[in-house]
């Protein structure tokens, strides 16, 4: 054999023995290859069902539907228990009463249900059936930064007085927006513009007349009982944290004054002190931030009985009707809304919306036609006032109330209180199950103030709730 054949003879052995190595390499997968002694790899499990495909859980429901099987109580034992209310010198001697049958709308008991009365805070009923119906429920209310001429920029109210002088929470009702959140877009947005000096206007001309009405008593501010009604406002324009402090007399400049604070803390100077525009401006939006819907909004006012936030949300009301946005504005939109809704309103005297004025007045009758119409189920939307309302013992301005009672739990009520007027507007569930619509209103209660007539009231709504009556 020549020395080329012996060359190319261990030349093809080598590419033999060679690929023979390669081969034993890849089926232990030790060079990339197609031969593979590990066992196959499984089929792939099947795509992930999107979260979003899959049947939704049931919701629990605030408010279960009424059994019609449990039994209605026995109407005389109802007109004795409110014959004996009536009669008791603690309420004095002007009473209204009716108990109705929650399910059927049936009167099971009455005294002077036509008869108008002071109605206090009861009347925030009407203003969150009002808003609750005329308003989208889940609807915000912005408050916008926009951008003037030159330097200028406009602080522009949209009905938030529950803003946070600070950060806002997304999880809270009051101080659900914040005014630090709204400085900081803002400034982001300033500098965009290459601008870090500032005027700042106010403009709150969303609502017109007077900011409060001249039927209150003068003191109501000073007192805490009130704010001015302004389409804007940090905290309520209290001027120190508690439940009834002093307010603001200009809530809205106070808040334009707190806006300017978080602006220079986010690097933005302000130049002199806010003053308001004085007409709506127009102009490019450079931030804004929203509120709490308008349900969590009126679940507010109905549970802490604010005064304030009850009159604004009357007023946005009149301006979604196309009305002014004024005390007059306000009821007017309020009582065309429930009568709207099938609820006779004649002879009804609504002055301001918050039950503030002594001058107001409501029939027992009308009120329980609203307390049942919350829970009808041709107006979904209306249940968030009857699950707004307080519990008793529990929340709200029922949280102190009926704490020793049986009926602790089992109300659900408005309350209203000035000086010889107290009301309460309601359901309760009695010793059946059935449950009950009732309103009590009373407007000359002796002197001594609500101690007395509230624990007539509370014994009196425990005694339903502790009736069998059959």
């Amino acid at each position: 054999m020549t020395t080329a054949a012996r060359a190319a003879g261990t030349a093809v052995l080598v590419l033999v023995l060679g690929a023979g190595a390669y081969a034993t390499a890849d089926a232990y997968d030790v060079v990339p290859g197609l031969v593979t002694l590990a066992p196959p790899v499984p089929d792939p499990s099947p795509f992930p069902t999107a979260p979003g495909a899959t049947e939704p859980t049931p919701v629990a429901r605030a408010l279960a539907d009424l059994d019609p099987q449990v039994p209605l109580p026995s109407s005389a034992a109802v007109q004795a228990l409110v014959d004996g209310l009536v009669a008791d010198p603690r309420l004095g001697p002007s009473v209204g009463v009716v108990v109705a049958d929650q399910l059927t709308g049936e009167v099971l008991a009455a005294h002077q249900p036509d008869a108008g009365r002071v109605p206090a805070s009861t009347a925030k009923l009407l203003t969150g059936v009002a808003a609750l119906s005329r308003l989208d429920p889940e609807a915000t209310l912005a408050t916008r930064v926009v951008a003037l001429e030159g330097d200028r920029i406009a602080l522009v109210g949209g009905g938030d007085v529950l803003l946070a002088a600070g950060e806002g929470d997304p999880d809270a009702v009051l101080g659900h927006a914040g005014m630090a959140d709204l400085a900081r877009a803002t400034a982001s947005a300033l500098t965009l513009r290459g601008t870090t000096t500032v005027e700042l206007v106010v403009d709150d001309s969303l609502f017109s007349g007077p900011t409060e009405h001249p039927v209150w008593d003068p003191d109501y501010v000073d007192m805490g009982f009130t704010a001015p009604i302004t389409a804007l406002a940090v905290d309520l324009a209290k001027l120190r944290p508690g439940e009834y402090p002093p307010r603001a007399a200009d809530p809205s400049l106070a808040a334009a004054e707190i806006f300017a604070q978080r602006l220079a803390e986010a690097g933005v100077t302000v130049q002199g002190r806010p003053s308001r525009a004085g007409s709506p401006v127009e102009g490019t939006e450079l931030a804004r931030v929203e509120s709490a819907t308008v349900a969590d909004v009126t679940h507010y006012f109905l549970d802490t009985s604010d005064n304030t936030v009850t009159e604004v949300v009357a007023r946005l009301v009149a301006v979604g009707a196309g009305l002014p946005g004024s005390f007059e504005g306000g009821t007017q939109a309020v009582l065309r809304a429930v009568a709207s809704l099938g609820v006779d309103v004649s002879g009804a005297r609504l002055v301001d919306a918050s039950g503030l004025a002594t001058t107001s007045s409501l029939s027992p009758a009308l009120l329980v036609d609203l307390v049942r119409l919350t829970t009808d189920p041709a107006h979904p939307a209306l249940r968030d006032v009857a699950t707004g309302m307080p519990v008793a013992g529990l929340t709200g301005t029922l949280h102190d109330r009926f704490t020793g009672s049986p009926a602790r739990g089992l109300v659900r009520a408005k309350t209203g209180s000035l000086p010889a007027v107290t009301s309460l507007a309601g359901t309760v569930l009695d010793a059946q199950g059935r449950q009950l619509a009732f309103v009590v209103m009373a407007d000359q209660t002796p002197p001594g103030g609500q101690w007395a007539p509230r624990q007539a009231v509370d014994g009196f709504v425990t005694a339903l709730a502790a009736c069998g009556c059959r």
